[in-house]
């Protein structure tokens, strides 16, 4: 099987959790600490070696495009004023050889339909699929290139998952099926976002996977699901009975950059591993802690 050198990354969502600040900017382009979403998973995807960036967008997602365009009069003002460090960092953002393709999807149709949007840049290819609000910070090795290692040894279907509260089940795509090794399944079925009562297990799926093409076929058939829209479970589901499907507990730190919380609790741990600023945070942290509990007053005894 042909390895993996192409990433799907369905940006096209509206990220209405997040308006006002998501009115006229993609969720995708909001910053952690000093690098956009999309940017964190663009590396995540260049460092399993991924050549090829397939950007599936929508409306008012031109910004993304132009991040990762060549910023001409942005380079120039930059070394006119002798700027080296920050012109390095922007000429960084993707290395030369990696190249990005930008398709529209027309119709808000749900994650199975963009997948299937760029069928014909993937073509006859196993590829992977990177979900950017899902931002996953890691100590040895991105999760996708663990994703990779993996694939290149399995040659099948990779889901990348991982254990969540019981009561958080309805949130996500929940597997079944039997434990191969610890943290490693072999999947029987797949359930998108069951109630508690009805979750074959608390193993989610989240936003990382390596499909093998035959998935366009069957997203081609997969009716509306929940939320009215192409579920791209409900095209995994299908796969199952056709291939094998492996999930993958990986190895990080996953933050929910979908939801608020999630996405403050990022910028404190990536600004806290922040070489230039991280140090001064934790300061900053620490005189915080130190102010709010001198607020905390006890009750005195009643006697």
């Amino acid at each position: 099987m042909k390895a993996i050198k192409k990433a799907v990354f369905p940006v096209a969502g509206m990220g209405t959790r997040f308006l006002p600040a998501t009115k006229a900017n993609p969720k995708e382009m909001l910053p952690v600490v000093d690098k956009p979403l999309i940017q964190y998973a663009a590396e995540e995807a260049v460092a399993a070696g991924i050549d090829t960036l397939i950007f599936v967008t929508g409306r008012n997602k031109r910004s993304i495009e132009d991040h990762f365009d060549t910023a001409y009069e942005l380079e120039r003002e930059l070394e006119a004023k002798q700027k080296v460090k920050m012109l390095s960092v922007l000429r960084s953002i993707l290395p030369s050889h990696v190249n990005c393709v930008f398709i529209r999807q027309s119709q808000a149709l749900g994650l199975g339909h963009a997948v299937l949007c760029a069928r014909p840049v993937v073509n006859d290819e196993p590829f992977a699929v990177i979900l950017a609000d899902d931002l996953i910070n890691f100590t040895s090795k991105p999760c996708l290139s663990q994703m990779v290692d993996l694939f290149n040894f399995q040659h099948c279907s990779i889901l990348g998952t991982e254990p969540v509260p019981m009561e958080d089940v309805s949130s996500y795509g929940v597997v079944d099926g039997i434990e191969v090794k610890p943290g490693l399944m072999e999947v029987s079925g797949i359930v998108e976002k069951p109630s508690v009562d009805k979750a074959p297990s608390n193993v989610a799926v989240v936003g990382r996977y390596i499909l093998t093409p035959r998935i366009f076929d069957l997203l081609e058939k997969t009716q509306r699901g929940a939320g009215n829209e192409i579920q791209l479970t409900d095209a995994i589901a299908e796969l199952l009975r056709e291939q094998r499907v492996l999930s993958y507990n990986f190895e990080g730190r996953r933050f929910d950059c979908g939801s608020k919380l999630g996405y403050l609790k990022a910028q404190v741990e990536f600004a806290l591993d922040h070489e230039e600023v991280g140090a001064e945070f934790k300061a900053f942290l620490k005189e915080l802690h130190a102010q709010h509990t001198e607020k905390v007053v006890p009750l005195k005894s009643a006697n």
